[in-house]
């Protein structure tokens, strides 16, 4: 898949593409759905399949910390919507002068002038534009003006729901992993470079790899049966805490995973953690003395969950 960071890396040699827009979060079963059609029309026309994406994501501009936590980085949005076989991700910047762009500016402007595309096909609640100004009809009018075919994509149902990244991100802040795999497909994962942290976890007999999440917020928070790629053929056995360290004051998110029965150094290496179930919240010990006592405890139940979902 070839990522192109905004308008101006697209060059006129690359006009002519069949495009979906969106934010892409998750990558869900709803998004592949999608996927699905853009790559059949896309491969149907001999044309690349193209998913058009903005950073920061709309909400997070216009919300800033109050915005809704992220389910997928950029990076990990990468590597999702290469996995489905897209052709070329767009990364626009979403900025003030994005943001003012009213519809029909952003479909002559963008989408036929700079694009070029030949088809389109968006999710059943897609807005766009100044005051999210724009809509189906909108595009509709476009399309039939411009010669480029528009297809609407209705919602992909999960147990008689509307899959959406809202619903797969109320699942995880409430620890239901049972239905996490019925909106993603897969368990949910975050991979992330491993850092120096503060060596806390090794001082009390449980050493920690430690992910950049390169994000202000994920969109779950506690202590985590896991299992850990990218270290050896088959994924490990783990536990994984995201929080903030409160013992130690701590503010920024971090992702720290003690992994079962494995001491080679991996700092550097990019992994991937699957989480597959929540065993408690983050609490807020006074000592290291306690917290050790109730990490050992944590690692046990861990051990037994994942013992009862081999991989």
């Amino acid at each position: 898949m070839r990522l192109i960071r905004g308008a101006y890396n697209f060059r006129s040699a690359m006009r002519g593409c069949v495009a979906t827009i969106g934010n892409y979060d998750g990558v869900h079963l709803g998004h592949q759905a999608v996927l699905r059609k853009l790559l059949t029309q896309a491969r149907a026309r001999g044309l690349p399949a193209t998913v058009i994406v903005f950073e920061p994501q709309p909400a997070e501009y216009f919300g800033g910390s109050a915005a809704p936590a992220r389910l997928s980085s950029l990076r990990d949005k990468c590597h999702l919507l290469a996995d489905c076989g897209i052709d070329r991700l767009l990364v626009l910047k979403f900025d003030t002068a994005l943001a003012d762009l009213t519809a029909a500016e952003f479909i002559k402007g963008f989408l036929i002038d700079k694009l070029g595309i030949k088809g389109l096909i968006v999710g059943d609640d897609f807005k766009f534009g100044c005051d999210r100004g724009g809509d189906y009809s909108t595009l509709q009018n476009f399309a039939a003006e411009f010669d480029f075919s528009l297809e609407r994509a209705s919602s992909f149902l999960s147990n008689a729901e509307r899959t959406s990244s809202t619903r797969l991100r109320a699942a995880l802040q409430a620890g239901d992993f049972s239905a996490v795999p019925d909106l993603l497909g897969h368990p949910y994962r975050i991979v992330g470079r491993v850092v120096h942290g503060n060596e806390n976890g090794r001082g009390m007999g449980f050493p920690t790899a430690n992910l950049n999440l390169n994000r202000r917020k994920p969109p779950l928070n506690g202590i985590f049966a896991a299992r850990v790629a990218g270290l050896a053929a088959h994924p490990l056995a783990a536990i994984a805490y995201v929080g903030t360290r409160p013992i130690i004051g701590g503010e920024k998110f971090v992702l720290e995973v003690h992994i079962f029965d494995y001491s080679a150094d991996c700092y550097g290496q990019h992994l991937q953690v699957e989480f597959l179930a929540k065993i408690r919240g983050d609490l807020p010990f006074t000592n290291f003395d306690a917290l050790a006592e109730q990490i050992a405890v944590d690692c046990a139940q861990a051990r037994e969950i994942l013992k009862a979902q081999p991989c």
